[in-house]
């Protein structure tokens, strides 16, 4: 029997894997909460531009409150949204999501342990993810990574390669590479490491990626940023693992280097794009670097670790969050000097 999925947001990135797996012929759900999105997935399926090619399907979607008089159980949802709606929107699926399915978070951050306290950590695969989307105009995404740079690695949270498992790196697999692993929690804190390392800094600025990666002084800001987080998750016991499909030989050397490696990778896959909340603030809403470089930042007073470059991210970011400050080249400045007051 076909599995039922659900997309669970049908944003950027939401639209991306929900476009692959319905042109690949699986029974595939979006769910958002952007009415006008949904009504143009209706009218006028889904539109992604990649650099190598355009996908453009009829999708089946709805909005959240369709579902309830929808009558639908789902085997896999695939949950794409914003950390910020991570805990709300768990709760909101766990009547449809069958008491064998199994829920993906497909999202940047950490709430893996958060969502099975939801769900049951018995129905939750972990998943670190590197897959650069933006949509402005609803029905229609600019990804900027294609099916060869998209990169996924998915593991149980016990660590235990199950049949599940192996399912899902079979349909995943339609969307980008797809590694399985058994040190998700590695995984996933080796991404968001890289993740403080680009999105954090570049979020504050407004500038493409490319732009952003070359100002001077930026590399070395990006590898305290990374030390920082490397260390708070190596106090809180994670491994670091390789990343966006490199191997193991590439990822091999110092923690250091390592770091280094998984940031320019990162920015060779999404060179042609701006980092994820650059969006937000362009839509006014609140990114979700709380759960990123803020995630860093309260872990380290917890342990007693010091973290003056994450700190002083996150304080920028929630000024340009309260609408005090808007996002500019200039506060590259602003960075470099609140973390040389602290």
């Amino acid at each position: 029997m076909q599995r039922r999925i659900a997309v669970l947001g049908a944003g950027a990135i939401g639209s991306s894997i929900g476009a692959d797996l319905t042109e690949a012929g699986f029974d595939v759900a979006l769910v958002d909460q952007w009415p006008a999105q949904v009504e143009t997935l209706k009218a006028e399926g889904i539109r992604v531009q990649m650099t190598d090619r355009e996908v453009h399907v009829p999708v089946r979607a709805l909005h959240l409150c369709e579902l309830a008089s929808a009558k639908l159980e789902f085997d896999i949802v695939f949950l794409a949204v914003k950390s910020n709606d991570h805990r709300w929107l768990a709760e909101f699926i766990r009547p449809y999501l069958k008491p064998d399915g199994v829920l993906v978070p497909t999202q940047n951050g950490f709430n893996d342990d958060s969502i099975a306290s939801i769900v049951g950590r018995e129905r939750v695969v972990g998943c670190a993810m590197e897959l650069s989307a933006e949509i402005f105009n609803p029905g229609r995404v600019k990804r900027n990574t294609p099916r060869a740079t998209t990169w996924f690695a998915i593991g149980e949270l016990d660590g235990f390669y199950t049949p599940r498992v192996k399912e899902l790196e079979s349909i995943m697999g339609k969307v980008g590479r797809v590694d399985v692993t058994n040190n998700i929690y590695g995984a996933k804190w080796t991404k968001l490491i890289a993740n403080t390392m680009t999105m954090g800094p570049f979020g504050l600025l407004g500038l493409g990626n490319r732009e952003a990666s070359a100002l001077p002084g930026m590399f070395e800001l990006s590898v305290r940023l990374g030390k920082e987080s490397l260390a708070v998750g190596t106090a809180l016991g994670y491994r670091i693992e390789p990343v966006f499909g490199l191997r193991a030989d590439e990822f091999a050397g110092s923690n250091d280097e390592n770091l280094v490696t998984a940031m320019k990778t990162l920015l060779q896959h999404v060179s042609n794009g701006r980092t994820a909340p650059i969006h937000d603030h362009i839509k006014g809403r609140t990114s979700e670097m709380e759960y990123i470089p803020g995630l860093v930042a309260r872990k380290g007073r917890e342990l007693g670790i010091p973290t003056p470059c994450n700190e002083a991210v996150v304080a920028l970011d929630r000024e340009i969050n309260r609408g005090s400050l808007e996002m500019d080249r200039s506060n590259f400045e602003r960075l470099q000097a609140r973390i040389r007051d602290a």
